[in-house]
């Protein structure tokens, strides 16, 4: 994968502002593809970057349905394009996700993500990534993953 560059800011404050480019992050080692090749997940702010969180950009292709339960992870999600729906298991309930639907694993919800049609989704995670995560048998990312370096 080619080199990927991060874009500082020096303000007058002297405080350094990250910026990334989405395009260079898809081809660097930032972009992950998960092994059954069901999600792809680009992502743009690690733990390493010392914001608290972890920022992604993860397309959910077509088809796709599965289990996740992120046992370490608060998560947030907002859809930007596609069509699906995400089930809570707990009590069964199914939710519409469109453009412009935020979901929030605050609870750490046992919860299947299904994808109609292809899923642009922004998801930000607490505590956040190291970078390598792909989810476990559980449908979990463990705390001890790789670091990306750059």
């Amino acid at each position: 994968m080619a080199a990927f560059a991060t874009s500082l800011s020096l303000s007058i404050s002297g405080v350094i502002m990250i910026v990334r480019q989405l395009q260079e992050a898809e081809k660097s080692n930032r972009r992950i593809v998960s092994p059954d090749g069901n999600w792809e997940s680009t992502r743009m702010l690690l733990k390493e970057d010392g914001m608290g969180y972890s920022f992604h950009v993860t397309t959910i292709y077509a088809g796709a349905d599965f289990r996740m339960h992120y046992q370490n992870h608060l998560e947030s999600v907002y859809c930007v394009s596609g069509e699906g729906e995400v089930e809570t298991l707990d009590d069964g309930k199914k939710y519409a996700i469109t453009p412009g639907t935020l979901y929030n694993l605050n609870l750490h919800d046992k919860h299947i993500l299904r994808a109609f049609k292809e899923l642009k989704l922004v998801c930000v995670f607490n505590p956040p990534l190291n970078g390598t995560e792909v989810h476990n048998a559980e449908g979990a990312y463990e705390l001890d993953a790789d670091t990306i370096t750059e």
